[in-house]
């Protein structure tokens, strides 16, 4: 079947289902009448489309549709503890899961360059008189970096990492569509981190540096690639929009992007509870261990929840609907 034959085909009366399911409680006896015979068709359409192998969003796009046209034409709401549940069962983990060689190449880039600066602080000494005094190098590595993580009650400072965490997400996120302010948001804090680890090691603090860091620091910054990824996919979509319009484009990959961004708000009030209620008060060996076992227990989450949703056709949009469609008799 030729996926964009039959989409340019049967557009209009997509258009037309989504105009009649918005005027739900407005419709004539006609135009319910026709609501139902287009709700059926489309639901075959879907169909047809999921067989062809058509692209993942234009499969979401229609799948929403069919969601909110299910919900005019039976007039059922499902309850809001179901929508929570499938979102973080299946919308995003296989969102997660479809756009894991975006948010993993991120993450690779992210630390060689993290490790290329602290490797410069290391091996140019020099480097560190432009960047400190050797008073301020002492201040911080002596006091100011652990003394970050208590000087603050424990649940104002998890409030605070959580909106500090937000906001740079939020930002590489909306500044994806840009592409480049993305970029350089992510390449500032991996400066910053490598800095951070290269005075640190350099002053024999290295252990106490990764201690701290470990625990939130993997799932954290693997939430920030997410959101990074996210963004600049977004901002792809607009350059190279493929068969759709570049609006069109840009609409469907931005509804997947603000489903991405509702998991990335809890996954990130995870690692501020832990940066407040874990680094500071449990020894070294068992808040490093807890860091690793919930990055691995993330990567599980992705792989198993996410790459089952994903082949079973949900991509995480957030119109996404139920798995089955229906279908005309």
């Amino acid at each position: 079947m030729d996926v964009e034959a039959f989409v340019s085909v049967h557009q209009p009366q997509w258009d037309r289902l989504a105009r009649l399911t918005r005027r739900q409680r407005r419709l004539s006896g006609a135009e319910a009448e026709e609501l139902v015979v287009l709700y059926q068709r489309v639901g075959t359409h879907l169909a047809a489309l999921r067989a062809a192998g058509a692209d993942p969003v234009s499969i979401g796009r229609l799948s929403g549709l069919i969601a909110d046209a299910r919900g005019a034409v039976t007039g059922a709401q499902a309850p809001v503890w179901r929508d929570i549940s499938k979102y973080f069962l299946v919308s995003f983990p296989a969102a997660l899961y479809a756009s894991r060689r975006w948010w993993i190449t991120i993450g690779v880039l992210f630390y060689l360059v993290a490790a290329w600066t602290a490797w410069r602080v290391l091996a140019h000494p020099e480097v560190i008189g432009s960047i400190a005094t050797p008073d301020e190098v002492k201040q911080l590595v002596n006091h100011d970096f652990q003394s970050y993580y208590s000087d603050n009650p424990a649940q104002d400072f998890a409030l605070r990492v959580w909106i500090n965490n937000a906001t740079i997400s939020a930002a590489v996120l909306a500044l994806g569509i840009l592409l480049v302010p993305s970029v350089f948001v992510l390449w500032d804090n991996a400066m910053n981190l490598g800095l951070s680890a290269g005075l640190m090691i350099a002053n024999d603090k290295g252990g106490l540096f990764f201690s701290l860091i470990t625990p939130h620091g993997l799932l954290e910054l693997t939430a920030v690639f997410i959101a990074t990824a996210a963004g600049l996919r977004l901002g792809w979509s607009w350059v190279v929009p493929g068969p759709r319009t570049r609006m069109q484009a840009l609409a469907q990959t931005g509804r997947a992007t603000i489903g991405m961004a509702i998991g990335l708000a809890a996954v990130l009030l995870v690692t501020g509870l832990i940066e407040a209620f874990v680094t500071p008060f449990l020894p070294a060996p068992v808040r490093v261990t807890i860091g690793i076992v919930v990055e691995l227990a993330f990567f599980t989450y992705v792989w198993t929840l996410g790459r089952r949703a994903y082949r079973h056709g949900d991509y995480g949009d957030i119109d996404e609907a139920d798995a089955t469609a229906p279908v005309s008799a």
